[in-house]
């Protein structure tokens, strides 16, 4: 069966020594063996029985990655005893849990679910130099094994999440697969897509076409920052509907879901400049598309009515493009005084009895809470919000909310699960990856001061000092990249990557299972997955 010259053998074992343990997110549990299981260019696949066939869509997928960068096909037999690779169903495992049990005969993976074997071949490919990971041939390579090893692994956490702004700067869908790819590869499976802001829209909404004939561009690439002036040039894009289902579909096919994010009321004078007649607190003034960074004062008017149903419409498509549990609607950084100017807002303050104008931001949010409710069941969704919506009268949205904490994040995140709320950690120190990530003169221009490198990001620990009654609460962690700096896909990648992979293994592996030094010497061989991708990255950590 597997009949390779004793050189080219020697030759795999030899890349194979460097690789077999690195492992990104590290698993659970892992034992490793002796010997390797070694491919032969025809290996037979059995797959267990599962509704619609998924596990044998995925497989097949696998395969047809896996044959382009090793040349080893698969085919599928019924016979156990004929079987190389064997995918059992395991109804005692987790939804994203599986066994990755390897000798040097036969390898069997198991799950219970389509995501647990998913997970468990990209661990397969961890096993194997990283032109497997990638999906691109090696030449230099003629015989391909994994060593004998036994895995047994589960997530720490259910969310795994990274989000990419792009209000501030578009980049488009080529760019936004790249960043599935690798988020698929460290087993992350939360995108949290921000689409919209105060300096652009980026999501057709056809009830209202001028979000994306005005509200989707700007006069200046550029963002104005101190003495950073707007440059003038006509700037701007957005996606279709049609091209958002076209990434979600990708998205789905590497178990990630996608959360898109319409944040209102603030951070909305994209909106607002394309509708004011509506939106606007001062429809009598003139309306653009912001070309600064920092956060404007020209909100959301959250007591026109009619304003109020442009956010339900909008809610609405977004249900028809994203098939998934969570909208989130923002909520941060939104300042009131357009509010305290209006006479709706002050008619409405009074009749909801209150003297406060952020519970005009709370009154605003439950009634598209009641909207979404009034749903049938497939279609209802659950909202998420950054932790500022804990200032005003949160309780009257109830407990099924999610609150987003970024600032000061530990005591939000325990705020919010004191509230019977769940939670995710979206810590601003360390977790915004668009901050610099060394003091080094060749950083391009971002915010921080270098602080959040690689290890600092990889050493925070999400549930350090965390009470074992609110646990359940905490949904997971996530890293967020805000762009008011970055202008090109390029520079995304270089900031953050590799410390996305620092955030995956927070999200995936126990906490006592991780320690820096050894991450970092795992990582060694990311620099090869990378570069195949043809990604660009941060190069500190790389000897």
């Amino acid at each position: 069966m597997r009949k390779y010259i004793l050189l080219a053998l020697l030759f795999c074992c030899t890349i194979l020594s460097a690789q077999r343990l690195s492992l990104i997110p590290q698993p659970a549990m892992v034992e490793l063996g002796e010997g390797l299981f070694v491919f032969d260019k025809s290996s037979k696949v059995k797959i267990s029985d599962y509704d619609g066939d998924s596990v044998k869509i995925l497989f097949d997928r696998f395969a047809a990655d896996f044959k382009t960068a090793t040349g080893v096909s698969f085919k599928k037999t019924k016979k156990s005893s004929r079987a190389d690779i064997e995918l059992l169903l395991e109804e005692s495992l987790g939804y994203e849990a599986y066994k990755l049990d390897v000798t040097t005969d036969k390898i069997i993976i198991r799950a219970s679910k389509p995501a647990g074997f998913f997970y468990a071949l990209q661990t397969l490919k961890q096993l194997m130099p990283r032109n497997v990971m990638a999906a691109v041939a090696d030449s230099n390579i003629s015989a391909w094994s994994i060593p004998v090893v036994s895995i047994h692994d589960e997530p720490l956490f259910g969310w795994r999440g990274f989000m990419l702004d792009e209000g501030r700067h578009f980049y488009g869908k080529e760019e936004i697969k790249k960043i599935l790819d690798v988020m698929s590869s460290y087993k992350m499976n939360r995108f949290h897509w921000h689409l919209t802001e105060d300096q652009g829209w980026r999501i057709e909404i056809k009830k209202y076409p001028k979000l994306t004939e005005i509200g989707a561009w700007r006069n200046s690439r550029v963002l104005g920052w101190g003495e950073v002036k707007p440059d003038g040039i006509h700037y701007g894009g957005f996606y279709t509907q049609e091209d958002a289902k076209e990434i979600v579909a990708y998205a789905k096919e590497r178990f990630i879901d996608i959360i898109p994010e319409i944040d209102i009321p603030g951070h909305s004078q994209a909106a607002v400049a394309s509708y004011p007649e509506f939106l606007a607190c001062d429809p009598e003034n003139s309306h653009e598309v912001w070309l600064w960074q920092g956060v404007s004062g020209d909100v959301i008017n959250v007591s026109n009515p009619n304003a109020v149903q442009f956010a339900k419409d909008v809610i609405d498509e977004l249900t028809a493009i994203f098939p998934y549990r969570y909208i989130h609607l923002g909520g941060d950084e939104c300042p009131t005084f357009k509010w305290e100017r209006n006479d709706e807002c002050k008619k409405q303050l009074a009749e909801i009895g209150s003297n406060n104008y952020r519970d005009l931001q709370i009154n605003f949010y439950k009634q598209l809470k009641e909207h979404i409710a009034a749903k049938p069941q497939s279609e209802q969704r659950q909202l998420i919000f950054w932790n500022e919506v804990l200032h005003g009268n949160t309780a009257s949205l109830g407990k099924d909310i999610t609150i987003m904490a970024w600032i000061g994040a530990n005591d939000a995140a325990k705020d919010a699960a004191t509230l019977g709320m769940s939670t995710i950690l979206s810590p601003q120190i360390p977790y915004y990856i668009n901050r610099k990530q060394s003091n080094l003169a060749t950083e391009p221009h971002s915010q921080g001061y270098g602080t959040e490198t690689v290890e600092a990001v990889y050493n925070y620990a999400p549930l350090k000092n965390v009470p074992d009654e609110l646990r359940p609460q905490y949904l997971g962690v996530q890293a967020n990249f805000w762009t008011e700096w970055v202008e090109t896909a390029d520079i995304v990648q270089y900031l953050t990557f590799p410390r996305l992979a620092a955030v995956a293994e927070a999200a995936w592996t126990p906490q006592e299972k991780r320690e820096y030094k050894d991450f970092e010497q795992r990582m060694q061989g990311e620099k090869i997955y990378y570069r195949l991708k043809g990604i660009n990255f941060g190069k500190h950590i790389f000897k």
